[in-house]
C-alpha cells in the first residue's frame, strides 16, 4: 500500500516521502496515529505543490540573505569601549555587543550568527564573519573606538 509520510517515522521514512508499506502496518498503526496518509492521486499532487512552494520559499530566503550580506559588507559598525595605554581594552567586545550595535542601525541579526572566534580586545577595525543562511556568509567590519 503506497503512503505519504506526514511525519518522520524511525526506520520507515521521512516527512513528505512516498513509500510502499504492508497494508496491516499502515491500517493498524500508522493511519490511527496520523503518521501517514494514503498516496492517492490528489494527495500526491498536493504534496508536489507543497514541495514546490517550500522550494520557492527557501530560494527567496537565500536571495534575501545574499542581499543582506552585500549591505553588511559596505557597513562599518562602531562600538565604543574603555581602553588603556597601547589600545588594549578594559574587557572585550563580544558578539552580543556587536548584535546590539547592529540592532541600533536597524539590522536584526542574532548574536549566535556572528562568528566571532574570540572577543575583540583591542582598538581598531576587525573583519567579523556572519552566517546569514546555511549557504550564505557575509563579512562585517567592526571598528572599536575609545569611549
Amino acid at each position: 500500500m503506497k503512503v505519504i509520510f506526514l511525519q518522520d517515522v524511525k526506520g520507515q521514512g521521512k516527512k513528505g516521502e512516498i513509500k510502499d508499506l504492508s497494508e496491516g502496518y499502515v491500517r493498524n498503526f500508522l493511519l490511527p496515529k496520523n503518521l501517514v496518509k494514503i498516496a492517492s492521486e490528489g494527495n500526491v499532487k498536493t504534496l508536489d505543490m507543497q514541495k514546490a512552494s517550500e522550494d520557492k520559499r527557501k530560494q527567496q530566503e537565500k536571495e534575501n540573505a545574499i542581499a543582506l550580506g552585500k549591505k553588511l559588507e559596505e557597513l562599518v559598525v562602531i562600538v565604543k569601549a574603555k581602553a588603556g595605554e597601547g589600545g588594549r581594552l578594559f574587557g572585550a567586545i563580544t558578539s552580543k555587543q556587536i548584535a546590539d550595535s547592529l540592532a541600533k542601525l536597524g539590522y536584526k541579526i542574532d548574536k549566535r550568527k556572528i562568528e566571532l572566534d574570540e572577543p575583540i580586545r583591542s582598538l581598531g577595525t576587525t573583519q567579523v564573519p556572519v552566517k546569514l543562511h546555511p549557504e550564505v556568509k557575509g563579512t562585517l567590519k567592526v571598528q572599536t573606538v575609545e569611549e
